[in-house]
C-alpha cells in the first residue's frame, strides 16, 4: 500500500473544524521530494519518467519528483554520489560493476533496459545479414566503445581493431564508405539516417547476439536503501508504471515535458524511439515479461560479468554483486498495464 503522509496541522485544523467545513484531503497530502537525474539531455529513451511526473503516477505513490536532465557537461552521477540528487539513471551494467570496482556507495536498485540499445548501422549495399557480416567492414567505433563493447567483439566473435577508426558522432565518413557500419543507438541514429541520406540502414543490435548488458538502471546511494527503504520502492514502482503508460498508453503529455526540456526534440523522432524501443524489445523482454519491466537477475547480472571478465574489460576478483540489489524489482508491478495481445 502506497503511504501518504498528512501534515499534522492540516489534519489538527480539519479535527477542530470537521463540523464547520470539510476536511482537505487529497490536497493536503505531504508528498516526498524526490530528484532523479539522467545521463543525457530529454529525449525518448527517458520517455516513462517524464510520463510517471505528467500523468500524477509518481505523485499517486506520494512522490514530488524533479527530473534533472544530463547533458555533454553535466555530470549526474557525480551529484548523486554527493547527495545533491536521489536516484541517477545510469547506462549500463558496467557502470555497476564500476562502482563496485571503486567501492562508490551507489546501487542499482531496477533495470529499466532489458536490452542496451547499442547497435551497428551498415549500408544496404553491404548486404549485412549477421553481426559476423560485420568485420570485413571498416567499423566507425567511438572512444567510449573502444574499451567498452568492441572488446567483447573481439573476445567473442574476434573483430580486430585494424579495420576500426573514429566515430565522432558525424555520420558523413560512414556514408560516404558503403563498405563501412557506424555505432548508435537503436532508437535514434537509423532515424538520422533514413532522414539525412533517403535510405534505410542494416541495424545489427549487439544485444541479439549476446551483448546483456542492462541498461538505464535506477541507481541510488547505498545508505538511502538502508535508511529509506519504503522510498525506493515507491520510485522504483512508480517509475515502471510509468513506464508502461508510456510504450502503451497515451504519452502526449510525456512528449510535451520532454520537448520543454529539449526544445531541439521532435515528435517524429519521439514516435520513431517508442516504435523501436517496442519491435526491439528494448524494456519490455526477456525476464521483464513474467517479472515486470526493470526485472533484474543474479544470472544476468553474472553472465555479462563473466563476459567483461573474459574481454579484460573488468577485474575477476570485482564483487559486482555489492553494487545491485533485487530487493525492489521482480514483483510483477504494472504487468496489467500490458496490453493482452
Amino acid at each position: 500500500m502506497v503511504r501518504l503522509r498528512f501534515s499534522i496541522r492540516l489534519v489538527t485544523a480539519c479535527m477542530l473544524a470537521w463540523a464547520a467545513m470539510p476536511c482537505v484531503t487529497a490536497d493536503a497530502m505531504e508528498l516526498d521530494k524526490v530528484s532523479f537525474g539522467t545521463n543525457w539531455v530529454a529525449q525518448g529513451e527517458h520517455g516513462g519518467f517524464y510520463q510517471a511526473v505528467a500523468d500524477g503516477t509518481y505523485k499517486s505513490y506520494g512522490l514530488d519528483v524533479t527530473i534533472v536532465p544530463g547533458g555533454p557537461n553535466v555530470n549526474n552521477r557525480i551529484q548523486l554520489i554527493a547527495g545533491r540528487l536521489d536516484f541517477f539513471m545510469s547506462a549500463n551494467s558496467l557502470q555497476t560493476f564500476d562502482a563496485a570496482a571503486n567501492k562508490v556507495p551507489v546501487v542499482a536498485v531496477a533495470a529499466i533496459f532489458q536490452k542496451e540499445p547499442q547497435v551497428f548501422l551498415a549500408h544496404p549495399e553491404s548486404k549485412v545479414a549477421t553481426l559476423a557480416d560485420l568485420k570485413p567492414l571498416t567499423l566507425f567505433v567511438s572512444k567510449e566503445g573502444m574499451p567498452t563493447y568492441f572488446q567483447w567483439l573481439k573476445s567473442e566473435f574476434g573483430f580486430s581493431e585494424s579495420r576500426v577508426k573514429p566515430y565522432t558522432s558525424n555520420p558523413q565518413p560512414f556514408l560516404a564508405d558503403r563498405n563501412s557500419a557506424m555505432q548508435g543507438y537503436v532508437t535514434s541514429e537509423p532515424f538520422a539516417i533514413e532522414r539525412q541520406a533517403k535510405f534505410t540502414p542494416t541495424v545489427v543490435l549487439l544485444a541479439d547476439y549476446g551483448f546483456s548488458s542492462y541498461s538505464t538502471l535506477i541507481e541510488t546511494r547505498s545508505a538511502v536503501v538502508d535508511k529509506n527503504p519504503d522510498l525506493v520502492q515507491r520510485f522504483v514502482d512508480a517509475s515502471i508504471v510509468g513506464w508502461y503508460n508510456y510504450l502503451y498508453g497515451d504519452n502526449r503529455a510525456a512528449n510535451d515535458l520532454i520537448k520543454k526540456a529539449n526544445p531541439e526534440m521532435t515528435d517524429d523522432l519521439l514516435a520513431y524511439s517508442v516504435a523501436k524501443m517496442k519491435q526491439y524489445g528494448i524494456v519490455d523482454s526477456g525476464d521483464a515479461l513474467k517479472d515486470g519491466v526493470g526485472a533484474m537477475s543474479d544470472a544476468r547480472m553474472t553472465d555479462f560479468f563473466d563476459k567483461m571478465v573474459r574481454a579484460g574489460v573488468v577485474k575477476r576478483d570485482v564483487d559486482y554483486r555489492r553494487a545491485y540489489t533485487l530487493r525492489f524489482v521482480n514483483k510483477a508491478v504494472g504487468v496489467e498495464l500490458r496490453p493482452k495481445n
